[in-house]
């Protein structure tokens, strides 16, 4: 299998001291491609420095939503810069999460809409995020929806009526190791077969959620992307398919969503 692991956050301190022992790893576990992901200004800017620097990384820019009470002007405008790299492929993660609060709700709704307007402005794809905050999420996602030429709902978690309301809007589905969890995500296991093969695309959210039933689990429980390989099966088993066709179907998907260059690898 040739993977291609669209949410990292690899520059996460965790990774500071071995990161490319991590990325050796995932290239000897199949992993071909990385998109690094931005959660701020200063993240966005450390994923877009090491998507320049290795060969099958690539960046996105944006600002989540437990960051949003600081977003402001100079934040959009830094984020604009930093869209106009060429490793940069993507604006988010940005959108709503109403489960921690981190930032007030009112600050998260302000902040999603100057990314999704920035991403239309640019004709950038998006790379949302979405947490206890559907209505609020759709809401301001409609008004901007075909306005952008594409949209990805990473970190899928939600029920059916979820998955249904953003297939309709022709949106995108990152699945991560959440599906490998017996306590919280084992209803994913019956919803993923319903994706089109051309909407779903994979991921780890790496260093967090470490799929639960990986054996042995490594000592520092810190999650890597060579762990999507194990995911992959997980969701190629759900989905009916041998794992060589998921792979390969997801890892496509990917290259034309983010418009990633398929001889660039790890």
């Amino acid at each position: 299998m040739e993977l291609v692991d669209i949410g990292a956050n690899l520059g996460h301190e965790s990774f500071r001291d071995d990161l490319d022992a991590v990325l050796e790893r995932a290239r000897r576990a199949g992993v071909g491609q990385i998109v690094v992901t931005g959660t701020s200004v200063t993240a966005s800017g450390r994923a877009a420095e090491l998507a320049a620097a290795r060969a099958g990384l690539w960046a996105t820019a944006g600002v989540h939503p437990h960051e949003a009470a600081g977003f402001d002007e100079a934040a959009l405008d830094a984020l604009a810069a930093l869209a106009a790299r060429p490793e940069v492929v993507a604006i988010g993660e940005c959108g709503l999460d109403y489960y921690r609060n981190y930032s007030p709700p009112e600050a998260q709704r302000r902040a999603f809409e100057a990314q999704l307007a920035l991403a239309a402005e640019l004709g950038m794809p998006v790379f949302l995020h979405q947490r206890d905050a559907h209505a609020d999420f759709l809401a301001i996602l409609d008004r901007w929806r075909a306005r952008l030429p594409a949209a990805v709902v990473h970190c899928f978690t939600g029920d059916a009526a979820e998955l249904d309301d953003y297939l309709a809007r022709d949106c995108h589905i990152g699945i991560t190791g959440w599906i490998c969890d017996e306590r919280r995500g084992s209803h994913l296991k019956e919803l993923v077969g319903r994706i089109p093969p051309e909407r779903l695309m994979i991921e780890t959210d790496a260093p967090y959620l470490l799929p639960r039933d990986l054996s042995p689990k490594p000592a520092g429980r810190r999650n890597e992307p060579m762990h999507l390989a194990h995911i992959a099966r997980v969701i190629a088993a759900a989905c009916g398919r041998p794992p060589g066709l998921l792979a390969r179907q997801t890892r496509e998907t990917a290259q034309r969503f983010f418009g990633l260059d398929p001889n660039q690898r790890l």
